[in-house]
């Protein structure tokens, strides 16, 4: 049976600022010695520590064919066409490599990819898996599901894609975890899951959350209902955790050697500490989306309420991320509201939309 946990080389071992290799080579021989082999990384991680800690821990000591490595290009790094390949090589260069499996095309939402298109990007890399250097062309992604369909329609050459998904996002307005994997789906895409614990928010849990799974009287962490939710789904090639010591690691192998999806109770749980997370001191929006078009400012206001509640409830550091998504493409910002009333008028949920905005405007701008 394919084993679905990948290795996220975003949150390694530290030691003085410096990757712990001793910690690191531990972590990979225990995670190939259960059967497991993906490690994924990107040169942005760890400041370009994450790459080199791939090269000395993981290429220098397995046969390359005995794992299953991901990079991936992103929009910083590079400004041209012309820039594209050099940065490629190198990239091979630090992670002691000649082929990556898995190449994606990282952060792709409205303006990273408008960069794409405008230095072929695409096409580029296109070349290089032809000469043999990329197994596998795909893309990582944070945007809405119409942008996500966009994309697909006009790169039928994408052959895998990485997208947000957990339970706390799954009914996300702004993250559309749903919304998303479904246009994966439709689409034919093997899916690549990263953040299934929200950067660790599903495993600082609220007591009233943590009391439903504890209740459930079985012996797993609370990380492991968020990583076997993703895991579960049709259509799942692997699950990304961002492991950062031996015991993170061990419990995540432990449970996901031998996989199973969650039964029915536990389905149903998960769901309910997603409600109670989503409701728990944050913007009570439903994302009706009555208020959205009638605003004069174009202020996609639950997609904003929605990246608030992501920030003060999960301390989620994508959230701001999100947030300048839903304010780009002539989308008003929070600080753009004209306090005209119109969307209070509307609001089944009779919020107080106007002051609310104000606090997201304080928090994200």
């Amino acid at each position: 049976m394919e084993k679905k946990l990948g290795f996220g080389c975003m949150r390694l071992p530290m030691n003085d600022g410096e990757v712990d290799y001793n910690e690191f080579n531990k972590m990979i021989d225990y995670y190939m010695d259960q059967g497991f082999d993906y490690f994924d990384t990107a040169h942005g991680y760890l400041g370009g520590k994450s790459e080199i800690a791939i090269r000395e821990c993981l290429a220098k000591r397995y046969p390359r064919k005995s794992y299953i490595l991901t990079n991936k290009l992103t929009k910083s790094y590079f400004g041209t066409q012309d820039e594209i390949k050099p940065f490629f090589e190198k990239q091979l260069e630090w992670c002691g490599v000649e082929y990556f499996d898995y190449y994606l095309m990282h952060a792709q939402d409205r303006n990273t990819y408008t960069h794409f298109q405008k230095t072929n990007a695409y096409q580029e890399c296109l070349k290089l898996k032809e000469q043999g250097k990329i197994k596998h062309l795909g893309i990582s992604f944070h945007d809405t599901a119409e942008m996500l369909k966009q994309i697909l329609n006009e790169h039928p050459e994408i052959e895998i894609v990485q997208i947000q998904f957990n339970y706390a996002d799954y009914f996300s307005s702004s993250v559309q975890s749903k919304k998303v994997y479904e246009v994966c789906r439709k689409f034919n895409k093997p899916i690549l899951v990263m953040e299934p614990v929200k950067g660790g928010g599903l495993v600082n849990l609220p007591d009233e959350a943590k009391k439903l799974f504890d209740d459930l009287n079985q012996n797993y962490s609370y990380a492991s209902y968020a990583v076997r939710f993703a895991a579960g789904f049709d259509g799942i090639y692997k699950v990304l955790s961002g492991m950062s010591n031996f015991e993170q690691l061990k419990d995540n192998v432990d449970y996901m050697k031998d996989f199973i999806p969650l039964n029915e109770k536990e389905m149903e749980t998960v769901l309910k500490v997603g409600e109670l997370l989503r409701n728990a001191g944050g913007i009570a929006c439903t994302a009706c989306r009555y208020c959205v078009e009638g605003c004069p400012m174009k202020i996609s206001i639950p997609d904003l309420f929605s990246c608030y509640n992501a920030k003060i409830q999960f301390q989620d550091w994508n959230a701001g991320y999100y947030y300048n998504i839903h304010t780009q493409a002539g989308l008003g910002k929070a600080s753009d509201c004209i306090k005209c009333g119109k969307c209070e008028k509307i609001c089944p949920q009779h919020l107080e939309i106007r002051n609310l905005l104000t606090k997201v405007s304080e928090t994200f701008e």
